[in-house]
């Protein structure tokens, strides 16, 4: 014990002598300039260790050892299209790295003459530079003197950010130089580790080139769409100018600023010796030259299909650890480039005209209306009193309603949606939100039922202005759709196409939460016909009676427990409506159920990602697909006979099919419509042996609709948007292994599928020729 007292109070003297002790005054002048020469070093080092280490917390974090050799960079994750197309990203950060070989020597030069001229002779730092920035400040002239070193330290370890500061991070002047001598600690330790070529590699992939780019690779496809290796020394010393000040210098937002930029670059890489006179003076007479694509998911017209995925790997970045935003990975997808093409220009073309109707339909009339088509009062303003902005407006004025209603009627600059596209102009919010009610929306979806593969997803008129996915995020009221798992569940139970039930009415009794209630439905155009009809007839013409009888018959537990089998996921209540789609499902559930009609009554559930890597390209993730048999073969094929009737048989509701050019490329079609309550959804889904497609139409808020069935049955809303695309899948000699033709019935069917249509069935005599009208939901049942 005494001897290790000793030792420390000798480490003690020695340190005080060292720190402390004053030399005396008969040491000679140069032994006392040699003492203090070497107590600055000593402080320094001491003051570089204890920043280094941060001692007692007094100066924040500084990067460690394993920070150095593997610095974390946000990548931005790629997503692909079936054919390897890129089609969107996903990132924090939009930042793809490049390898140094993908570097023309032109934007290396530039950058040494721009930033760090004698960057290959310096050890991380310029002492030089360093000591002319503090000359320069010292004379009120501030100019930097940090290397390319120093600068991707403190942009790749945030060695200015608040939580990279310690106690003495309020003190007046200490911050500044505890921050400087943090990067130029990490500086050295950096260049200890990487090469010149690499640091340059990693200086370049991680800086800010503004509008959303980060990274060389982001800014070339940016600002020139091409890849860095192919930029010319203008486009590389433009490029190279924007990082001292990304919005000041941008070639967007002041072009004048970046072509004085640009310039004093050309001019420096012709001072040191990187290019001639000759060649500076042409270049520097050169435009801009910009071919600008700005980064960001609002400009994808995949925005839709993109967060669908993001969506569905929720669950599997979980579990996998691995984060889509930040990770690099390359997502590979099912989605047909094609089909989407097709998908999203029939929903331009439909939507608009259909938008154009609806503004004639409500013409000097506002669309928010009850079921008795009487106009709901206050409706606006009770909207208005939901939305953020009436919410920020209430708190700056401490709940001063007056106020707030004065602003909210003030017009101001604003860009709205049109189906024409986007426009500037002048509305109070009030009158903003007046105008998006008049505004009817859509979703449109197709799968190959062989693999449940997604190929084509619109959630909606405009990703920019309506994020809201009615694809899979919208559940809405599907009304006769339903009805297939109706027929499927009789089917099950031995009915086949050819039995018969009488249109006439029908009432249930049933209980609900403890009240006893009477169900009576009406057909959609309110007339019982008295005719004993085939099932066939009854599902091509969505007779309702005959539905609803069906369901008194099995029990509407039984038609709910079909379609849970065969993928519905939303709740459904246990009552008898649900039969003619009083319950509310996705666009996605329906379309993906009724994919089992055409493969032989194998269900797949929705496939998004067929494959994920790396960012060094390893597979992480690869889909194998496993179908469930939710049906039997018999019954799929009998529900694929059902929904070709809708075409075949006399008033079938899908003979709006007939109105497109479809019928010669030896392809065949099955359909089924549905309309929910006061026309406020449409749905049409379209089946063929290689595609089953889902289309919905209805306004965001169910009181935005049609109020006559002339215009507001799925027949006249939904199918037009499907009709339009199957025309442009089909006409495409490209997309031929789309058509085709359904399969031969399995062998031995034992019920009888080729009954006669209506207008011949001695049986059916007086049905109606034309279509049955909507399949909106007949009245609510009565207590």
């Amino acid at each position: 014990m005494p001897l290790f007292v000793n030792a420390l109070k000798r480490i003690a003297k020695f340190f005080y002598r060292l720190y402390i002790k004053m030399p005396g005054r008969e040491m000679k002048w140069w032994k006392k300039l040699l003492l203090w020469s070497g107590r600055v070093v000593l402080y320094l080092l001491t003051l570089a260790l204890a920043v280094d280490i941060n001692l007692f917390g007094l100066f924040g974090s500084s990067p460690e050892l394993s920070d150095l050799r593997s610095p974390e960079m946000n990548i931005a994750s790629e997503l692909y299209a079936a054919d390897g197309t890129l089609i969107g990203k996903y990132y924090l950060e939009n930042r793809s790295p490049v390898d140094f070989t993908e570097l023309p020597p032109d934007l290396v030069n530039a950058l040494l003459s721009a930033e760090d001229i004698r960057f290959y002779s310096h050890f991380g730092i310029d002492l030089r530079a360093t000591v002319a920035a503090f000359w320069s400040t010292a004379r009120g002239d501030r100019r930097g003197g940090s290397t390319i070193t120093q600068q991707l330290v403190k942009n790749l370890y945030k060695t200015r950010d608040n939580r990279s500061k310690g106690l003495l991070r309020n003190v007046s002047g200490i911050n500044t130089a505890i921050y400087k001598l943090k990067e130029w600690i990490s500086a050295v330790k950096l260049e200890y580790y990487y090469t010149k070529n690499e640091i340059l590699t990693l200086y370049l992939n991680t800086v800010d080139f503004g509008s959303l780019a980060f990274g060389i690779e982001a800014a070339s496809h940016t600002f020139f769409d091409k890849s860095p290796s192919e930029l010319r020394t203008e486009e590389a010393a433009l490029l190279v100018g924007l990082l001292k000040a990304p919005t000041y210098y941008s070639p967007v937002l002041n072009p004048g600023n970046a072509l004085r930029r640009r310039n004093n670059i050309l001019a420096q890489m012709e001072q040191y010796g990187f290019i001639d006179l000759k060649t500076k003076d042409s270049l520097v007479k050169l435009d801009l030259n910009l071919s600008y694509r700005k980064a960001g998911p609002e400009k994808e017209e995949t925005g839709y299909f993109r967060e669908a995925v993001a969506r569905s790997l929720e669950d599997w970045a979980r579990t996998s650890g691995y984060n889509i935003y930040t990770d690099g990975l390359k997502i590979y997808t099912a989605l047909d480039p094609l089909l989407q093409q097709y998908a999203e220009q029939a929903v331009r073309l439909h939507m608009k005209n259909l938008q154009a109707k609806f503004f004639e339909h409500w013409k000097d009339m506002n669309p928010w209306v009850d079921s008795d088509g009487m106009e709901i009062p206050d409706y606006l303003e009770k909207l208005a009193v939901e939305t953020p902005h009436y919410e920020s407006l209430y708190a700056m004025f401490s709940g001063n309603a007056d106020s707030v209603r004065k602003y909210m009627n003030q017009a101001r600059r604003m860009k709205i949606y049109t189906s024409s596209g986007s426009r500037d102009t002048l509305l109070s919010p009030m009158d903003s939100l007046r105008y998006y009610r008049h505004l009817l929306n859509t979703g449109f979806v197709s799968i190959d039922p062989a693999n449940g593969y997604v190929k084509a997803w619109v959630g909606g008129i405009d990703y920019r202005f309506f994020k809201y996915d009615h694809v899979n995020q919208a559940r809405r009221q599907p009304g006769s759709l339903f009805k297939a798992f109706v027929y499927t569940s009789a089917f099950e139970q031995g009915l086949g196409p050819c039995d018969r039930r009488a249109d006439q009415p029908v009432s249930i009794r049933y209980t609900e939460d403890g009240e006893q209630r009477v169900w009576s439905p009406h057909n959609a155009d309110w007339v019982f016909t008295g005719q004993n009809i085939t099932l066939k007839s009854a599902f091509a013409r969505s007779v309702n009676s005959v539905a609803v009888q069906l369901t008194k018959e099995m029990g509407w537990d039984a038609v709910i427990e079909t379609a849970k089998r065969m993928g519905i996921k939303s709740p459904l209540n246990s009552v008898p409506s649900v039969c003619l789609g009083s319950g509310e499902v996705t666009l996605l559930e329906i379309v993906n159920a009724y994919c089992a009609f055409v493969n032989g009554g194998q269900l797949n559930e929705p496939v998004f990602v067929t494959k994920i890597e790396d960012v060094n390209g390893r597979v992480i993730f690869s889909h194998k697909s496993v179908p469930e048999s939710v049906i039997s073969e018999e019954d799929a094929f009998l529900m694929s006979v059902m929904l070709r009737s809708g075409l075949q048989e006399a008033g079938g509701t899908t003979q709006g099919l007939w109105e497109y050019d479809l019928f010669r490329y030896d392809t065949e079609f099955g359909g089924k419509t549905g309309t929910s309550s006061d026309f406020s959804d449409g749905w049409f889904v379209g089946v063929t042996p290689r595609l089953v497609s889902g289309v919905w139409v209805g306004g965001e808020h169910r009181n935005t609709r049609f109020r006559t069935s002339r215009l507001g049955e799925g027949l006249r809303t939904a199918l037009p948007e499907y009709g339009i695309f199957m025309e442009m899948v089909l006409k495409d000699e490209r997309l031929r292994s789309y058509r085709g033709k359904f399969k031969n019935p399995p062998a031995g069917v034992s019920r009888n599928y080729q009954c006669k249509s209506a207008d011949s069935d001695s049986d059916a005599a007086g049905a109606v020729t034309g279509p049955a009208g909507n399949d909106s939901l007949p009245v609510l049942p009565v207590p």
